[in-house]
């Protein structure tokens, strides 16, 4: 297949991509009391005019109880004007722009709720339990309908700030995915047992997305390939997954892996620095702590380009939607690989924090590799008030991320 190939138009339900390249979705932190900030825009400005196809703003949830930290974007009318900057500026480059709506049911590490989260089983809440969070309860149909009208009016007001995509999260330890995970699934009910129920209710989800908005934005899906620990969700159960969300009309998956608390590096196929997670969480003690426990259990894992690649083929060879393929892509060498084994699109996330000119430089012919060394130190800005960045750069402007979107629209 010829390199050109990578940087051709490709259709994905009703929307139309520039090339195949697209930026997945990475906890940016760059948002303040709900609303996208100025290093929000700024950060996925920079993803447009570095040549993506398509940047995946990360985690909008769908309510106030979806969060999983205090400061992320709720999609609320509040927010419309902020929103609408964030899109008109990815607009600007010439890129598409897709928000990526969720909701974390028990995954909630950074505030108290209410009542007890929600989930697909009731139960202790260990990934709460620093916040106090120390219960989950098993969602009743009633709760199932409330949290779908949440994601179709999430979707609908992406819709109207001029978004071109939605992605649902499905993975990683989120609401959807605890349904999904036999780790958190342990229903007796239709949406119990088996992957096909337990994947019911984010089919459900999905097509109601679907026909809320459909017309106008692709509806995406991102999917766990396998949670990567004993006992959790396999290759077999993705696959069962894949073909349900393929009949509810997803227009296109985006294959990652693994889960927040258990199995880090499986998702990101290496190893957490927990120094500099240590550094950037000095004054939290606790969350410190959590995660060098969380580590002791993990293997030791050394990077390779492609890690999710045995895993990902097999859902290919299973269904005929279009896939995009996220888990280590270097280079245009790997990226031509995924082109090659039927994949439609190529997802990257830290190649495009460390230069979000990647694309543009592999179109030139300026580089054939990213410069990320995986050292996975980015992760740890999650928690940074500054927001996510690359440790190899400069550090962020401290002042982009306390101005709100709206505010700083004329410099878009």
């Amino acid at each position: 297949m010829p390199e050109t190939a990578l940087f051709s138009p490709v259709e994905i339900g009703p929307l139309r991509l520039r090339n195949r390249f697209v930026k997945s979705g990475a906890n940016e932190n760059m948002s303040r009391r709900g609303h996208p900030t100025q290093a929000l825009v700024q950060h996925h400005a920079d993803l447009a005019e570095g040549g993506v196809g398509m940047t995946t703003v990360a985690y909008m949830a769908v309510s106030e109880a979806g969060r999983t930290l205090p400061d992320q974007v709720v999609l609320r009318r509040d927010v419309l004007p902020d929103l609408r900057v964030l899109a008109n500026a990815v607009h600007h480059h010439g890129a598409a722009i897709c928000a990526q709506i969720t909701h974390a049911g028990a995954f909630v590490t950074g505030m108290k709720l209410s009542g007890a989260a929600l989930s697909a089983s009731s139960g202790m809440n260990l990934a709460g339990m620093l916040k106090g969070n120390l219960r989950r309860r098993a969602m009743d149909e009633g709760d199932m309908e409330q949290v779908i009208g949440q994601f179709v009016e999430g979707a609908k007001l992406c819709r109207e700030a001029g978004f071109d995509a939605v992605e649902i999260h499905m993975g990683h330890g989120y609401l959807l995915n605890q349904f999904i995970s036999p780790l958190d699934n342990r229903r007796r009910d239709s949406y119990g047992g088996s992957a096909e129920n337990r994947a019911r209710f984010p089919a459900r989800v999905l097509a109601a997305v679907k026909a809320a908005v459909g017309r106008d934005l692709a509806v995406t899906a991102k999917i766990n390939v396998a949670d990567g620990v004993p006992g959790g969700a396999t290759c077999e159960d993705a696959i069962a997954t894949a073909e349900l969300l393929q009949e509810a009309g997803a227009d296109m998956l985006v294959l990652s892996g693994g889960r927040n608390v258990e199995s880090t590096w499986f998702m990101f196929g290496s190893n957490l620095d927990i120094a500099e997670a240590r550094k950037v969480l000095k004054g939290d003690y606790l969350s410190g702590l959590a995660l060098s426990l969380a580590s002791l259990r993990a293997p030791k894992v050394t990077f390779h380009p492609m890690y999710f690649w045995e895993h990902s083929t097999r859902i290919r060879a299973a269904v005929d939607l279009p896939l995009a393929y996220l888990g280590g892509v270097r280079s245009m060498d790997d990226a031509q690989r995924a082109m090659a084994a039927g994949f439609e699109c190529v997802a990257m996330a830290r190649p495009l924090i460390h230069d979000p000119g990647l694309v543009g430089k592999f179109q030139s012919g300026e580089a054939r590799e990213s410069g990320c060394i995986n050292c996975n130190k980015c992760v740890a800005y999650i928690y940074h008030p500054d927001g996510t960045r690359c440790t190899l750069n400069p550090e962020n402007d401290p002042l982009a991320n306390r101005v709100l979107a709206r505010e700083c629209a004329h410099d878009f």
